[in-house]
Order: structure tokens, then sequence, then C-alpha cells
């Protein structure tokens, strides 16, 4: 069997530790596609306290709480935070990385507010209103023509009632004229 290293890289709060073969089996057991060796994000460790229970689990990925009373007791875990927040070696060496400060990332925009439907609920009431009141016109030019269609019934009988009585007159009359003719003729 291989000789164990033990290797550390930071993960969050925590620091995950793996004892592994190489530094190869050790970003396989993390699942980590990047070099973080090379980023200067992970380390081998040789403190034996700290070595002693990835060494008991071969393989296994042992997680470890950093909290700020362990990074005042234990200089080892104070350069452990170091690790996490150091910039890449690669980066830190290249002049341009010397000359151009990182910008400041852009601080998220606030939220749009959700638009007022203020707008459209008057355009609605509006439109309701209007033909609210065109029903109501409707209705009462309704009302007025069933009115006006009695009145005309109405009106048709008084005229149909008075041409017969007028026509009765004339039939009258007209008998009566013939009938003085006749008499004036002799006949």
């Amino acid at each position: 069997m291989a000789k164990l290293k033990v290797y550390r890289t930071p993960a969050g709060f925590h620091d995950a530790y793996v004892a592994a073969p190489s530094q190869k089996a050790a970003l396989a057991a993390w699942g980590s596609d990047a070099n973080l060796f090379a980023r200067g994000l992970a380390e081998v460790v040789s403190d034996p306290e700290l070595t002693r229970e990835p060494l008991a689990h071969p393989g296994e990925v042992i997680r470890v709480a950093r909290t700020m009373a362990d990074a005042a007791e234990d200089p080892p875990r104070r350069k452990r935070a170091r690790v996490e927040t150091a910039a890449p070696r690669e980066e830190a060496s290249s002049p341009k990385a010397k000359a151009m400060p990182k910008p400041a990332p852009k601080p998220k925009p606030k939220p749009k507010p959700k638009p007022s439907r203020a707008g459209l609920d008057r355009a609605e009431a509006a439109i309701e209103a209007a033909e609210g009141h065109f029903a109501e016109e409707r209705a009462k030019l309704k009302r007025e023509e069933e009115a006006l269609a009695a009145r005309r019934r109405t009106l048709d009988k008084e005229q149909a009632s008075e041409r017969t009585r007028l026509d009765r007159a004339r039939i009258a009359a007209r008998d009566a004229y013939e009938a003085a003719l006749e008499e004036w003729r002799g006949e």
C-alpha cells in the first residue's frame, strides 16, 4: 500500500481533511475538478493531532469546523483560515495581478416593484360604469317605444272607429242626396 499523506482544504466554515496516497486522490475524494493545490487552496498537513482521525479513516473526507477560539489557540488552524483567503499563487506572481486591483463587485440592483394595477382597475371600472349607463338608457328608450306603440295602437283604433262612423254618415248623406235629387228631377 502506498504511503498516505493527509491533505486539507477549506470548505465553507469547515476544513476538509483526507488521507490519500496522492494529491490527485485527495482532489477526487473532495470531488474537485480544479487543482486546489496549484491555486494555494489545499495543502499537506503534518501536525500529528490534525492527521490522527484522517489516517484512521483513509480516503474518507473528515470535516472539522473552524472557530475564532480555535484560531487563537491553535496556530495551524490560523494557517488554515489564511489558506482560504489567500490569493492563488499563480495570479499573485503575475505582474498583471499586482498592477490591476480587482474591481469591487457590483451591488445587486433592487428588484423592481410589482407594477400597479390601479390604472387598469380604473379603466375597467369606467367601462363597467359606461355599460351600466347605456343599459339604463336603452331600457328607458324601450319603455318609451312600448308606450309609443301603445299610443299608436290606441290612435289606430280611434281612427278606425271614427272612419267607420264618418263612412256611415257619408253613406247616409249620399243616400239622402240621391233621394233628394230624384225627387227634384221628378222621377
